[in-house]
Formats: C-alpha cells, sequence, structure tokens
C-alpha cells in the first residue's frame, strides 16, 4: 500500500525560536566586536559568548565571512536610520546640520571600538563590500539634504552627489581614521559642522551653538 511522505513543514513555535537564537547570535557577535572589533570575531569565540556549540552556528551562518558581514549589516542599518531621523529635526539648514553631526559624533564616541570597526578596521572582503554600501548611503543621505538647500536658496549651486561624498569621508577620516588621533576632540561635533557648512558654500554668520541631546546612546 502506497502511504505519501509529508512534506515536513515547520510550524510557528519552530520558526520563532530560531528567529530567537539567531538574534541572540548576533547580538553575542556584535558584543565581541564592540569589545575588539571585527578581529575579535571568531566561530569560537562567538560560541563560548553565546554558550552553544561551535556547530550550532554553522546551521545559521555558513562561515565567519557571512557571519561577520551580517553583524556590519545590522550595526549599520541601526546608526543610518539615527542619522536619517536626525536629518528631520526642524530648524534651520545650518542647525540641522549640526544636529546631525552631533547625533552621530556622540554615538561613536559612545561606542568607540565599534564605530572604528564599521569604519576603518581592516576587514573581510564581505565585510568590506558592506562597509561600501554603507558609505553610499550616507552618501545618498547627505546628498538628499544637500539638494534640499540647493533647492531653497540655502546653498549655492552645485554638484550634491560629489559634495555629499566629500562630507562622508571628511567625517570618517576626522573621527576615527588615521589622521584622527592627534585632533582635539573638545566639540568635534562643532568645528566638523564649521568645515561641512563652509564646504558646501556656507559660511554661517554665527557659531553654531552646542546643543543638548539624548541620541548619544551606544550605537
Amino acid at each position: 500500500m502506497w502511504i505519501p511522505i509529508m512534506a515536513y513543514r515547520e510550524t510557528d513555535t519552530v520558526r520563532a525560536r530560531k528567529a530567537a537564537q539567531r538574534a541572540h547570535l548576533l547580538r553575542c557577535a556584535e558584543s565581541l566586536v564592540r569589545d575588539g572589533g571585527f578581529a575579535n570575531l571568531t566561530m569560537q569565540t562567538l560560541a563560548g559568548e553565546a554558550k552553544v556549540g561551535v556547530g550550532t552556528l554553522y546551521r545559521y551562518f555558513d562561515n565567519k565571512s557571512v557571519l561577520a558581514a551580517e553583524v556590519f549589516r545590522c550595526a549599520t542599518e541601526r546608526e543610518v536610520a539615527a542619522v536619517a531621523e536626525a536629518m528631520d529635526h526642524d530648524g534651520p539648514f545650518a542647525q540641522r546640520l549640526s544636529h546631525v553631526l552631533r547625533v552621530f559624533v556622540s554615538r561613536a564616541e559612545s561606542a568607540p571600538r565599534l564605530a572604528w570597526s564599521l569604519i576603518a578596521e581592516p576587514v573581510d572582503p564581505a565585510v568590506d563590500a558592506e562597509r561600501l554600501l554603507y558609505r553610499r548611503r550616507y552618501a545618498e543621505l547627505y546628498q538628499q539634504f544637500l539638494t534640499e538647500g540647493v533647492d531653497s536658496a540655502v546653498l549655492p549651486a552645485q554638484d550634491t552627489a560629489i559634495s555629499a561624498a566629500a562630507m562622508v569621508g571628511a567625517i570618517a577620516e576626522a573621527l576615527v581614521g588615521p589622521l584622527s588621533e592627534p585632533l582635539p576632540r573638545s566639540d568635534l561635533a562643532a568645528s566638523l559642522t564649521q568645515f561641512c557648512l563652509r564646504a558646501v558654500g556656507m559660511s554661517p554668520a554665527h557659531p553654531i551653538m552646542p546643543q543638548s541631546s539624548s541620541s548619544g546612546e551606544n550605537p
């Protein structure tokens, strides 16, 4: 007698359990990166941190490169979202730009090792590919912001794509690049604001005053 074989289908409970386990592994992996960069992230160290067997990790991530790229993607999605939200801040263009940079700098300074890992640490090619996407998304956000300034005649006409790309590079270099170490850190956000405004053709008539912000939470 022929008995049909039913295909196995995961229940909602099983899918939820797997999703929770994967999220737990990614949180533990990011914790390792926060402590020691991507160089600190191995399958063995993650297994110890997450209190699972190494074999369990391979059920969720094919190899370390896939794992590291996913950790990078999750962390940078959060950072890009924070900058995008900051760009919706009310006020004149100069104050809005100052707010965006203060959010970015304060978040980086609250987790400096993670910021360095996301922006400048030598990494696996899979992570480096994600980094290019990350920088492109930042540049797109700044381009939209600058285009708004040009359209409203706050900024002079310019190629906002080039200006935005240059701003992203300058901000990253000043924050965690190899030339940033000797820079004074008293008010990096204010200095970056002044630089960026002048770079896009807008010299503020008055200094940008420090803003109190509660957005300096860990990235």
